[in-house]
């Protein structure tokens, strides 16, 4: 069990007997009032997200889940394919709307943890920094970087970032996929 004030961002904690992820916490103390926890948390079944606050006396329980190694393989008529690692056999699927957060990082081949509570599979947790290959870049302006200088370029898969203005077309970088901003730049 833990008190209002163990909980932290990145904590699973279970909510009317569901899984929830703290993703925002702020400790709050109120003049003539008891201090309070004030946290916004994302149901790992539903995706729904809801703003709570828990109070001195209250106490919640933490969950225990299981990550287990997998592969992301392909998608077809928005289904998302996985198998376990080690064993291609064991085949898993999400529909679009439960990994949406993860879609614009998923390439070919890429290992993940898949996020079991139960015996039930919830969600896919890619991992932190992943490398990609720039497939379109805008050309660097010369005298356009006033402003810190980056552009908008486009990934393997699809997805947008914003990099510095060195970074070119067909260079190899590394993306936070939690934060989902570029890390450096890693080869051609």
């Amino acid at each position: 069990m833990l008190s209002y004030n163990e909980l932290r961002k990145g904590t699973f904690i279970l909510v009317e007997k569901e899984p929830w992820i703290v993703e925002e916490f702020e400790f709050l103390r109120m003049q003539q009032r008891k201090p309070v926890a004030k946290v916004k948390l994302r149901n790992l079944i539903t995706g729904r997200v809801q703003e709570r606050t828990f109070h001195q006396n209250e106490s919640v329980e933490e969950v225990e889940l299981e990550k287990l190694p997998a592969r992301y393989l392909y998608e077809s008529r928005g289904t998302y394919w996985f198998d376990e690692v080690g064993n291609p056999k064991n085949r898993m699927s999400f529909e679009k709307e439960a990994i949406a957060d993860s879609i614009p990082f998923l390439k070919a081949n890429l290992e993940v943890k898949m996020v079991k509570f139960g015996d039930r599979i919830i969600s896919v947790e890619l991992p932190v920094k992943v490398e990609y290959t720039v497939t379109m870049a805008p050309p660097a302006i010369k005298g356009n970087t006033a402003q810190g200088g980056s552009k908008v370029v486009t990934l393997e898969t699809g997805a947008e970032i914003s990099v510095p203005l060195f970074v070119n077309e067909g260079d190899v970088i590394r993306i936070n996929t939690e934060t989902k901003e570029y890390v450096e730049r890693v080869g051609k």
